[in-house]
């Protein structure tokens, strides 16, 4: 009997345990800081409404900085890490290259830490952040997630490796959102997040000429488009265009009527409409159809993608400054890392 008591306890703990650990992601809460941070999401949405006011890309810079924090490593803000000893910033990263955006989160966690020092982590600021973005600016609401913790680490190697291209096929860029957890649906409505912001001419100009080695510009751009693109791009490989020629600052269902139309900027984009028999056309086509439908998506493959492996508990830390793990850390660092963001898009 002694026996069986202690194999019944045994296996007891064993699936406690597991439940723990296998639970992780599910101690995000819409009430984690209730307590210790009420007035965050008006904090937040403040600051963010602030910088929108004064730079009308800031909305899509701070999306961009939350997409590509989570892809890599989970939303853990490690995307906001710069170079430091023990780091290799995926600031770095090709995927990366010349990303904005980082004096505006700081801009925000200094608003946040007035509120409630040393509460709030970097991660669930870009979660908030995101989501502000998007209401701001004319698109759904949602009821963000928090209890997110900082990562002490950046993963260059896995920014170079799992950020999505501009390049891409439609099968990569499905690989690259398996990879994650996401599925289809949430590959097209995450993209939609193009319907605000710009891209530079240097991620989408080989689609004029010579498109795969074929001699002859990218069959899937409207050849208007591309003649206003090529007047556009005229100015230099950094000139940038509207990713939505029509309502370019508005967060509305465009992006998926201009597929419908060719006049997708980036190749990764049309390729969810041009990519022949491809399961994202329905889909589009939905989205183009109802904005309802497309922001419904929308708010759901968000909350999907903040859910990805986020540090809670004990993990991680919460960041002082966004750009640098805490001293106590176990590294050095000098300065506070003040300056400029990058700029890809």
């Amino acid at each position: 009997m002694a026996s069986a008591s202690s194999a019944n306890a045994a296996i007891t703990s064993f699936f406690f345990l597991a439940l723990l650990i296998g639970g992780s992601s599910a101690q995000l809460s819409e009430t984690f800081y209730d307590q210790t941070c009420p007035r965050l999401a008006n904090v937040v949405r403040a600051s963010v409404r602030k910088a929108i006011e004064s730079d009308i890309r800031a909305g899509a810079k701070l999306i961009r900085l939350h997409f590509h924090d989570c892809f890599v490593n989970g939303c853990d803000g490690s995307v906001l890490l710069e170079d430091a000893p023990g780091i290799v910033s995926e600031l770095n990263s090709p995927g990366n290259q010349g990303i904005q955006g980082l004096e505006i989160v700081d801009a925000i966690k200094a608003d946040v830490e007035k509120e409630c020092p040393g509460i709030v982590s970097c991660a669930d600021i870009l979660a908030q952040a995101s989501k502000d973005s998007v209401d701001v600016q004319g698109g759904p609401s949602w009821r963000v997630l928090y209890g997110r913790r900082d990562s002490r680490i950046a993963n260059k190697t896995g920014a170079d490796s799992n950020l999505a291209s501009p390049f891409e096929t439609l099968d990569q860029l499905k690989a690259k959102f398996k990879n994650v957890g996401l599925n289809t649906v949430d590959l097209v409505a995450l993209s939609g997040a193009h319907t605000f912001g710009r891209s530079r001419c240097r991620f989408f100009s080989h689609r004029f000429a010579n498109f795969n080695n074929t001699g002859s510009p990218d069959p899937s751009l409207n050849p208007d488009y591309r003649r206003f693109l090529e007047g556009v791009c005229s100015a230099g490989a950094d000139t940038r265009a509207n990713f939505d020629p029509v309502t370019p600052d508005i967060f509305d269902k465009n992006y998926y009527t201009n597929l419908q139309v060719g006049k997708g900027l980036l190749q990764s984009d049309q390729e969810l409409f041009s990519t022949p028999g491809a399961d994202t056309i329905p889909i589009v086509n939905s989205f183009a159809a109802r904005e309802g439908t497309f922001f419904k998506e929308f708010r759901q493959s968000m909350i999907n993608m903040g859910n990805i492996q986020p540090l809670t508990g004990g993990q991680g830390e919460i960041r002082r400054n966004c750009r640098r793990v805490n001293s106590n850390s176990g590294l050095f660092f000098g300065g506070e890392g003040e300056g400029e963001g990058r700029d890809v898009m």
